[in-house]
């Protein structure tokens, strides 16, 4: 069974903040099921985002039904100004996602065991 969204982007503030990073929620989505987008800028003018990772990713539909992200972009860091723009793209079109964003100078996601594989 999967965690409801809401309870899910809670513990993951609680970790990231707890590890040290600046951690909020931007755009509060549906709380049960949104979509979530997750943003890490470096402060250094650039960011990374993570979304759900999509079908074909080898690990992106477990049975347990656990949630699985994907870095949304090619490069491992890109402008932050690219990373906005995706995730305004995203929200046009998707009134329930989520947005949070991590302030993390060395970039840990957190994401640990949710990184899905190719």
């Amino acid at each position: 069974m999967r965690v409801k969204t809401e309870l899910w982007v809670k513990a993951y503030l609680r970790g990231r903040q707890a590890a040290g990073a600046f951690a909020a929620v931007v755009a509060h989505g549906h709380d049960d099921a949104g979509a979530l987008l997750i943003k890490i800028a470096r402060l250094d003018g650039t960011a990374a985002v993570y979304g759900p990772a999509p079908v074909g990713f080898s690990d992106s539909e477990r049975p347990d039904g656990e949630r699985r992200f994907a870095r949304l972009h090619d490069a491992p860091w890109v402008a932050e100004k690219v990373v906005d723009d995706l995730i305004a793209r995203q929200r046009s079109y998707d009134d329930d996602v989520w947005v949070v964003e991590v302030e993390d100078r060395s970039g840990e996601t957190g994401l640990g065991g949710w990184l899905a594989t190719v």
